[in-house]
């Protein structure tokens, strides 16, 4: 199981849709990488600052009408510690 993020502490996290977006998409997904994975779908990878962030982001793939393929937390944190 994962360590949860601590509080004010970001964790980095890699978020897969099916479909492809463009890299134009960022900023309106708070700034998260978009990689075409060359299988039709796109892979989201950045940091989120807490569960709160993350469920908005969630409601702004399904407003994209994306369907999401998996959510995963990565290990480690993005600042450093």
């Amino acid at each position: 199981m994962t360590k949860p993020a601590r509080r004010n502490e970001e964790a980095l996290y890699e978020i897969r849709v099916r479909g492809i977006l463009d890299e134009s998409w960022s900023d309106w997904l708070d700034g998260l990488t978009i990689t075409p994975s060359g299988d039709g779908n796109s892979v989201l990878t950045g940091p989120i600052r807490d569960q709160c962030a993350l469920h908005g982001l969630l409601i702004k793939i399904r407003d994209l009408g994306l369907p999401l393929l998996s959510v995963e937390q990565k290990q480690g944190d993005t600042t450093g510690g």
